[in-house]
């Protein structure tokens, strides 16, 4: 649904900022690829530019593939960002530069809802979901696109509902050059997690768009030239089990009408093990990958975390039922945790020798805002506010102490020859449990095969023959390639080239210890 009535035309101008070098983002692939610039495409700004006026004349910018340059802003009467905590130091610069042209900046998003005062230059505040203020930003835009005279804090009261949301404008961004494509299915997640601001951000009762709404969305993105993946961006997948089971029968049909040229991801919580049904029409949609939040193998540490349900099955159990299901389990981890002991970091390691999870995204604890772990710690005067720390929390354990375990978890957990290991171990036990897909003409078209052989092109010559540890991946290629299974060796190798390389920069103190750390990077330079 669109806001109507307005009559003005106005020219909008949505500017997505950079990430900086992350763990989640796999900027060490993009080489290997056949063009990938940058990770997924924006669900928030693209829903917006969507949602503005139809007359209206949008131009959206993915600052990780170009920066808006000169004459963007001079083509422009207003400009529209969203972004994450992450981003902040760009998203601040995007609107130093549009206030350069004497242009109105508004902002949206999650950090902005949380953390108003985090944008004190900013001429629009949106802060919450689509909705009532945003009709008051577009009727205010449409008004008079110039500048107020002072900052404006809008705040939704009234949102939109999800069934009405209209499909973001996938066809303003380039998709062929996104990693990965996204997708929204819900909003809100039913459990209260101490370090996470999602019910405090958007509820604890999951609201939801239709299996219809979803099928023509994947039909857009198809449209758009999307290929390969499809992530679920939601904050838990089954938050509400019963839409899940209703939605997954129309992923079913969509995936044979189109003939399986996509594979699906999600983020769910770990008992989603208990469900056996829910991951039986999962694997018929081809789900690959779910994300799970692990979060660490201690059950002292997930009651304190008031994660209990990651408790309702045993957790190796648990990862290896969703194996049996042919998707492979990517783990949230998180240390600096308050029981944490000197030795967590080699359970950790033990840990992950024993799941056999290839891919675990280690971070170090962050308080973030309108979380219970905040609160917590703002009453026991622990947070600490220092852009030179990788942590904004003050751990019971020395500081040094958890910064050097993580860069020795990161060091020996992505050594290439653990790493390969792992994957090999999906390969056989994973994998292996895949849904047979039938050979389909979507999937052997040209363009198809041509990205293949590209990607192969990158892998054998910048892994293969320039890579240090070449003799590792020539053991799991060979072994793939005997198989067939080009598509595997290609996927394998991306992800497990980015780990590797990240690792080695982590462990030299090149990364952050957190992907929600505000610590100056090289990568918050301006764009221009």
């Amino acid at each position: 649904m669109r806001v109507v009535g307005i009559e003005t035309v106005r020219r909008i101008l949505c500017v997505f900022p950079r990430y900086t070098s992350s763990f989640g983002t796999f900027e060490y692939s993009y080489p290997l690829t056949d063009g990938v610039q940058a990770f997924m495409p924006p669900q928030g700004l693209l829903l917006i530019a969507a949602y503005l006026p139809a007359h209206w004349q949008v131009r959206f910018i993915d600052e990780n593939i170009r920066p808006a340059t000169t004459e963007d802003f001079e083509w422009a009467e207003a400009v529209l960002v969203s972004g994450m905590h992450i981003q902040r130091q760009q998203m601040n610069d995007i609107c130093r530069r549009a206030h350069a042209f004497d242009l109105a900046a508004a902002i949206g998003g999650p950090s902005v809802s949380a953390c108003p005062d985090y944008y004190p230059s900013f001429d629009y505040l949106h802060v919450g979901e689509l909705g009532d203020a945003t009709d008051d930003l577009i009727t205010r835009l449409a008004r008079d696109p110039s500048r107020p005279e002072r900052q404006v804090v809008l705040k939704t009261a009234d949102r939109l509902d999800m069934t009405k949301f209209p499909i973001p404008a996938y066809e303003l961004a380039d998709i062929k050059r996104y990693f990965l494509a996204s997708i929204q299915y819900s909003s809100g997640c039913p459990y209260q997690c101490e370090f996470c601001d999602i019910p405090g951000l958007y509820g604890r009762n999951p609201r939801l768009k239709t299996p219809r709404q979803i099928t023509a969305e994947l039909d857009r993105l198809l449209e758009c030239g999307a290929t390969g993946s499809v992530y679920f961006v939601d904050d838990n997948f089954i938050g509400n089990r019963k839409a899940a089971v209703d939605l997954l029968p129309h992923l079913v049909e969509w995936q044979k009408k189109t003939g399986y040229v996509m594979r699906l991801a999600c983020e769910a919580t770990l008992n989603i093990a208990k469900r056996p049904e829910i991951l039986e029409k999962m694997r018929e949609a081809f789900f690959v990958t779910i994300f799970c939040g692990i979060e660490t193998p201690d059950p002292d540490a997930l009651k304190a975390m008031q994660k209990d349900h990651n408790m309702m099955v045993p957790i190796l159990e648990g990862v290896h039922t969703i194996n049996r299901y042919g998707m492979e389990v990517v783990s949230g981890i998180i240390m600096g945790l308050d029981t944490d002991k000197p030795e967590t970091g080699n359970a950790l390691l033990a840990f992950v020798d024993e799941s056999r999870i290839p891919l675990l995204t280690i971070n170090l604890l962050q308080a973030l805002p309108k979380t219970p772990l905040w609160d917590r710690l703002e009453r026991d005067n622990r947070l600490i506010d220092d852009e030179n720390r990788d942590s904004n929390v003050d751990f019971l354990l020395p500081y040094d102490h958890v910064v050097n375990s993580w860069r020795k978890c990161m060091e020996i957990a992505y050594q290439p020859e653990k790493l390969y290991a792992r994957f090999q171990h999906q390969v056989d036990f994973t994998y292996a449990n895949r849904l047979p897909l039938p050979a389909s003409a979507q999937q052997r078209t040209w363009a198809n095969i041509k990205r293949g052989l590209i990607m192969l092109r990158n892998i054998f010559w910048k892994v293969g023959v320039l890579g240090d540890y070449r003799k590792v991946f020539w053991k799991f290629a060979l072994s793939r390639l005997r198989h067939g299974d080009i598509e595997g060796l290609i996927s394998v190798t991306l992800i497990a080239h980015h780990l590797i390389m990240f690792a080695r920069a982590a462990s030299g103190g090149q990364q952050n210890a957190s992907n929600y750390s505000l610590r100056l990077r090289e990568a918050s330079v301006p764009a221009e």
